[in-house]
């Protein structure tokens, strides 16, 4: 659980998908939303004993949670994720789209099954939950958080298919915000800098996430809860009149 939020009730009564909840950024924000009093479902793909650690980590601290597994790419397994919660809890106030698969390849390296495979979790699979999701929700409206990228913005070599993915969801992020708004729904996207997780350590090399930190303005990598921190902010009440925006986390990087 984040330090400081073990007895916050802000989201108390409220229920929570997050995809890709059982690892890295999806974990942390698992986590504190539970902290904040939501009952959380951690989505997850492959990993099941990941998801139950989460869970468990959850239970543990007095919060409500359970793992439902969906593999975002898939309709059918996204639409079984959201009939589960509703059957299990009755309602869904928030979705996180954090799912999210991140390679990077040269140009020459990039084939077929690369493009399918980044663009049917992180576009793909986005769009669909967040139909779900829109499609749920109580007359009170909702809250949907998508987790982008720097990557979209800065469009690094070797990733013009995972950066291409991004700014898709950086786009869908503002158009579903519009259409989704008079529906109390708002919709919002962090894009989370150097972050301390497998992906960033599979992808850049350490020398290279070093550099980098020097042109941050804290000097350090994030960490999943930094992450964490803001999209619970979103998911609150007190985030109730932002939408349609690309909220940067990370660490003031130039």
């Amino acid at each position: 659980m984040a330090k400081g939020t073990e007895h916050m009730t802000g989201l108390k009564g409220k229920v929570a998908i997050v995809t890709g909840g059982s690892r890295g950024i999806g974990a942390a924000i698992s986590r504190r939303l539970a902290g904040d009093g939501a009952i959380v479902i951690v989505g997850y793909s492959q990993n099941l004993e990941a998801a139950k650690r989460v869970v468990a980590e959850i239970e543990q601290a007095g919060g409500e949670a359970e793992a439902i597994s969906a593999d975002v790419s898939d309709l059918a397994q996204v639409r079984r994720l959201f009939t589960e919660t509703m059957q299990g809890f009755g309602r869904l106030d928030i979705l996180i789209n954090n799912a999210g698969v991140g390679e990077f390849r040269p140009l020459e390296a990039v084939d077929e099954d690369h493009y399918i495979r980044l663009f049917g979790v992180n576009v793909r699979g986005l769009l669909f939950a967040t139909q779900e999701a829109s499609n749920l929700f109580g007359p009170e409206g909702g809250r949907i958080i998508n987790i982008t990228s720097g990557a979209a913005q800065s469009a690094p070599p070797g990733g013009s298919v995972y950066s291409a993915s991004k700014a898709a969801v950086e786009a869908m992020t503002k158009s579903h915000a519009a259409e989704l708004g008079p529906r109390n729904i708002t919709v919002n996207a962090v894009a989370p800098g150097l972050t301390m997780t497998d992906m960033l350590d599979a992808n850049i090399p350490k020398a290279v996430q070093q550099a980098m930190v020097e042109h941050t303005a804290l000097r350090r990598l994030g960490t999943p809860n930094d992450i964490a921190d803001v999209v619970a902010f979103l998911a609150s009440h007190e985030g109730r009149w932002i939408t349609g925006q690309i909220v940067g986390a990370n660490g003031g990087l130039r």
